[in-house]
């Protein structure tokens, strides 16, 4: 790969640090030279920053636009993504695969400098050779990371602290709620590489999602970001495959394929003990996907967006 992640995403970092008042967020440099763009913590943040975190979440390999969905007659605000490095963008960068769970800090962790530090088997899988004198980690959580943190994630990395940034947002805010929205493409690609299938022959990603209402706290925020995809999420996958490869495995790609399908995902969570590990991993994937043969043109569809559950899950 000649592609590098975390250079791109530093670039794009640096214009989101640059325009800091006008995106209503804060930059600060840490002891020890690391760069911390607070996105939605002690600051408003707002959806812009939320759509510029996302794309730099997938390494600036895909893009992020606003646009209204109707689903089922019903109006939502919502988002497009679109991708021509499935693989890359939204499994070796965009997906929240890195727990960091340490002295009493801890985050789930996103972001292309997740190509640097391979701390996940997923990238066995993948066709990635990222090398950088830079790297961008993505932050899910509403507490700063102290520079103890800062520096074990650059010494993981192999980059010097201050050529570190790590941007963060809690799930209960503005750009929170748009960053997890926008992983629909990326969790149709784990989806499909929870079934065994080789995610690097997918072509290219589209997907849409509903943008869920900015919830009061973050356990409220996470039960509706996971039900904006996991009921209105709609995904098409464009893949090297043969006709009947797809046909045999796209009934198991949305999140009806799931036992745990049907509930808001704060239900479904609070029945869990709140242990995410205890729900079914089927369950983390768009309502509706559909999958479309480069070799022959043919799609195959599965699963359907549920406004229903939307709405209840919105409402609050």
């Amino acid at each position: 790969m000649t592609l590098s992640l975390n250079q791109r995403a530093r670039e794009l970092a640096d214009r989101l640090a640059d325009e800091s008042d006008a995106l209503r967020i804060a930059v600060r440099t840490l002891p020890g030279g690391t760069r911390l763009v607070d996105c939605g913590s002690a600051v408003p943040g707002g959806l812009e920053a939320g759509r510029r975190f996302a794309e730099i979440t997938m390494g600036g390999l895909g893009s992020v636009t606003f646009a209204p969905l109707v689903l089922d007659g019903r109006w939502l605000p919502g988002l497009t993504v679109v991708t021509d490095h499935p693989a890359l963008a939204c499994l070796a960068s965009q997906y929240a695969g890195w727990q960091i769970d340490r002295d009493g800090y801890f985050a789930m962790a996103s972001g292309p400098a997740r190509a640097l530090i391979r701390a996940e088997e997923l990238f066995d899988d993948l066709d990635v050779d990222e090398r950088a004198s830079t790297a961008v980690l993505c932050l899910e959580t509403r507490d700063e990371p102290p520079p103890e943190v800062a520096a074990h994630v650059a010494e993981r990395a192999g980059v010097a602290p201050a050529d570190l940034t790590l941007l963060a947002a809690p799930t209960a805010s503005l750009a929170g709620g748009v960053q997890v929205a926008a992983r629909i493409v990326e969790t149709a690609l784990h989806k499909l590489h929870e079934v065994e299938f080789d995610v690097r022959r997918v072509v290219s990603g589209f997907g849409t999602c509903p943008l869920p209402p900015v919830a009061r706290t973050d356990p409220e925020a996470i039960g509706r970001t996971n039900d904006a995809v996991l009921y209105g999420g709609q995904v098409e996958l464009t893949v090297d495959a043969p006709d009947d490869e797809l046909e045999s495995i796209v009934d198991r790609l949305p999140s009806s394929a799931s036992r745990d399908y049907g509930e808001p995902f704060g239900k479904v969570l609070e029945r869990a003990g709140w242990d995410f590990y205890a729900i079914d991993p089927m369950l983390f994937s768009p309502a509706e996907v559909r999958v479309v043969s480069v070799e022959t043109g043919r799609s195959f569809h599965a699963g359907a967006v549920e406004p229903d559950v939307l709405e209840r899950s919105f409402r609050g």
